[in-house]
Parts: structure tokens; sequence; C-alpha cells
């Protein structure tokens, strides 16, 4: 009989969208102690599920990807027996929880907190991810989500530090301080490298500033997973997947592992995107397999592990996004 898990520590990184919280969870990924199992649960705004291609490659990390909407409402019920299923198959000695830039924490952190989970996992510092040029924009300070984002976390980690002024990290700072909430750290966090002293097998316990409700059932560690997959699409049909919520839209597309593109055409297309548009993908290109995480359009490809599709998606306002068929034309046009 395997022995019961307990107190597995559980890191809590949110962030709205665009902020940097998968480079700061690869950098953690990088840093991980040899011989520990880790675990790491995403949830996409969009339903294409790019994040979990992103960090895809390693042997000693299952990420589970939750696509589709937010954990911290609509999707508890799934969150939960997700993170059942997660914990029973991997028994990691570590989780790492991405919830969706547009959603609220609160009903994470209640979930995490509550019986449900008790004695199971021990949530550490809930880390919130700011670009400190976001602030330039007041719908940014003025939405209700970002706002609690950051006050109900533990610690701040400014992200893009380097493409930011001094005055803007300064003014990150004052605005998270006059938010009123109980951060007790901010820090730099350049490229999504947090100091040593911020990672997670070294952050302290979850202060707990949010009493939540108790689930009203404990989740049982035996529970079979459901063994869902995603199909992949056929050669020369790829699969559009459109959402809607929280007044963003998120288009996506997945493309049979075998249809190649040229990586010039691709990224002249992916640049000429309406600016504002959160573009992120996974592609199989004519020299080997690269992702793309582009906020302002200025960051570059990388390399990519993933081989089991090409993935894109666009995020953004729905008077953001380009005309559909126009833009499926054009990628289909840059089909190798």
């Amino acid at each position: 009989m395997p022995t019961p898990l307990t107190n597995i520590p559980v890191h809590v990184v949110t962030g709205f969208l665009g902020s940097g919280k998968s480079s700061l969870i690869r950098h953690w990924l990088d840093t991980k102690p040899a011989g520990e199992r880790w675990a790491v649960l995403i949830n996409e705004f969009g339903r294409v599920g790019i994040d979990q291609a992103l960090l895809a490659g390693r042997d000693d990390v299952a990420v589970k990807a939750l696509p589709g909407g937010c954990l911290c409402c609509q999707l508890a019920v799934v969150l939960q027996a997700t993170l059942v299923e997660l914990l029973r198959r991997e028994r990691p000695d570590r989780l790492i929880i991405e919830p969706s830039g547009l959603g609220h924490p609160g009903g994470l952190l209640a979930l995490l907190r509550g019986e449900a989970f008790a004695d199971v996992l021990r949530l550490q510092e809930v880390i919130a991810v700011l670009d400190p040029r976001r602030l330039d924009d007041p719908r940014a300070r003025g939405h209700e989500t970002f706002r609690d984002q950051l006050a109900l976390a533990d610690g701040v980690a400014l992200t893009m530090t380097d493409l930011a002024t001094s005055g803007q990290v300064a003014a990150a700072r004052d605005w998270i301080i006059g938010l009123g909430g109980a951060v007790a750290w901010i820090e730099a966090a350049p490229h999504g490298r947090l100091p040593a002293v911020r990672g997670p097998t070294s952050a302290g316990p979850h202060a707990g500033k949010l009493a939540g409700r108790p689930a009203s059932h404990r989740a049982l560690l035996e529970t079979p997973p459901d063994g869902a997959s995603v199909p992949a699409p056929p050669p020369g049909a790829p699969v559009r997947e459109t959402g809607r919520a929280l007044g963003h839209v998120s288009l996506g597309w997945r493309w049979h592992a075998g249809e190649v593109f040229s990586r010039q055409a691709l990224e002249a297309c992916l640049a000429a995107l309406p600016a504002g548009v959160r573009v992120k993908a996974v592609m199989h290109a004519d020299d080997g397999w690269w992702s793309y995480n582009r906020v302002a359009g200025d960051e570059p490809a990388m390399p990519s592990d993933w081989r089991r599709d090409s993935r894109l998606e666009l995020i953004g306002p729905p008077e953001s996004l380009p005309d559909v068929a126009s833009l499926e034309a054009e990628l289909a046009a840059c089909r190798a």
C-alpha cells in the first residue's frame, strides 16, 4: 500500500496576462534539487494549452494543463478532481500552481487551505508576478482582479525590470504598498529569476490572508484518473478553439505534428499581428521546434522539446484580435 501523501509544499504563482508567470516557474524548474519530482498544474484562459507545451521536456517534472477557464471560479470542482488525480498519479515532492492570468485567486486559496486537502498539501508563500510597465495603463490599475492578485499575495516579483525604467519600478513598489495588502516583500525578478532566498525550496509558510470556506468533503487520493487526453488533429485539418470571459477572447489552433512551417514566414505573420494581442505558440518549423511567448512583440523564439502538435493562441479584447478567416489563410500559406 502506498505511503499516505502528507504535507506536500504547494506554491501559487499569480499574475495578470503576460506578466511572466511561466518564465518564473521555468527558472524554478531549472534550479530544482536533483532527486526531487515536482508537479506543475497550469490553468490557462485559452483552450489550446500552450503553457503545458512551453514547460515540456522534463522527466522529473509532471505538467498538467487545465485550459479553457478559471481555477478560481467555475472550474473549482474540476480543479479539485484534477489535483486529486495529479497527486495520486505523480506523488510529487513539490507542487506549483499557475492560475489563469484573468482569474481571481481567492477561490483557489480557499480550496487549498480547506478540508479537502488538509494534511495533504502545505500552502507556501503566494507570489504575484508584475511587469511594472503595465501600471502605465490606467485600465490595469483599475482592474479588480489585477488588484486582488497583488493584495492577496505574500510577495511580489517584479519582472521585465530590464525593460522598465527605474521610475516605473519605483512607482510599482509604491503602488503595491498603497494597495493596503500584507505583502511581506517586493523583489526584482528580471527574466523570471528571483533571488535564491525567494525560491520555492526556501519560501516561508503562507501567512493566510483569506479564511475561505472549507470544502464539504475530503479529496480521496485513491480516485482513479479519468484517462482523458486531447486527440491529435488530423493532417491538413487544424483544430480551432475559441473562448470568451472577463472581457477577453482566446483564439487558438492546433496542427498535426507532421505539418511543417517556414519559420521566416511564420515569424513575419506573428510580427504583423495587432499590438496588444498576447501571442503564445509552439510550432514545428523547417529548422526544428520553436516556442513563442510574446507580450510586447520583442521576445525571441526559443527552442522547444514539445513534439506532440503545433499550437498557437492569441488572447486579447475582442476588438484587438485579427479577422479569423484572413489569419487562417496567412497561416496556411506559412506551411513549408
